[in-house]
């Protein structure tokens, strides 16, 4: 995820995921049934009726890794290896672009899964994608920790808020497991997921494209200390506009549909 456009995008991606959930959960509460994945069943029994059964976020997933993983390689000067070997040494290179590749990864193999279990076992879907969430929040939440060598100042503090919530969703995932059709870890899995999403574009900017035009100083505390600041207006920013979401969702299925 390095430069502006390698925050920007995975952050619009998970940002858009997190809406996804929000809307799944505003109709749970409104039409007072479980939360869930809607199901995919054919329209029609003709060429392109199985075509139609594929878990479509999966496969978005699947198309937003590849892309990220395009967007990743493409700002790579050089050649891309893993090792090196120069004078009988053994050196490890693009230590930072093979992790974000590993998250790319992750992504991929959720959005596999989605597509998979959907259409080969409908039954378990739920319970495997949710196992699968959990598992690649784990392994997001591990590189990320040792993203964190050779960061300061700015940086370094706005990446630990972005592990914190990692961690909770984390959190979430795991406790998700064992209560699948829990509307409270649903809540919290919306809201989480909204919150990482804006706040790594939040990140992109102050790192580099600052809105102000004024690059943010890792020497000034006062530059680290309004990092959390801003944070705060995310997580406040976007608990607003999950109440929105279920105000519209009310109008819409009592008004409309």
């Amino acid at each position: 995820m390095g430069g502006f456009e390698g925050h920007l995008f995975p952050g619009l991606s998970i940002f858009f995921y997190g809406l996804y959930h929000a809307q799944l959960i505003s109709k749970a509460l409104i039409c007072n049934c479980p939360v869930q994945y809607p199901p995919r069943y054919p329209w029609s029994q003709g060429r392109w009726a199985r075509l139609q059964q594929i878990h479509y976020v999966g496969l978005v997933k699947i198309l937003s890794s590849f892309i990220l993983v395009a967007q990743e390689l493409h700002n790579i000067q050089g050649q891309f290896v893993l090792i090196s070997k120069i004078y009988h040494q053994r050196d490890f290179l693009y230590h930072k672009q093979w992790q974000h590749l590993t998250l790319y990864a992750t992504f991929f193999l959720s959005g596999c899964v989605d597509v998979v279990s959907q259409n080969v076992l409908p039954q378990r879907a739920p319970a495997l994608e949710q196992g699968a969430q959990a598992l690649s929040m784990f392994l997001i939440l591990t590189l990320m920790v040792s993203h964190l060598k050779d960061s300061e100042g700015v940086e370094l503090q706005s990446h630990i808020l972005f592990i914190q919530v990692l961690f909770l969703l984390l959190l979430v995932g795991i406790a998700e497991l064992w209560a699948p059709n829990s509307l409270r870890f649903w809540v919290m899995k919306a809201l989480l997921y909204m919150i990482a999403g804006s706040w790594l574009i939040q990140i992109g900017f102050m790192l580099f494209k600052p809105i102000s035009g004024y690059k943010w100083m890792d020497d000034d505390k006062n530059d680290i200390l309004f990092v959390t600041t801003f944070f705060c207006w995310h997580v406040a920013s976007l608990a607003m506009l999950m109440i929105w979401i279920y105000g519209f969702s009310f109008w819409w299925y009592h008004y409309v549909c």
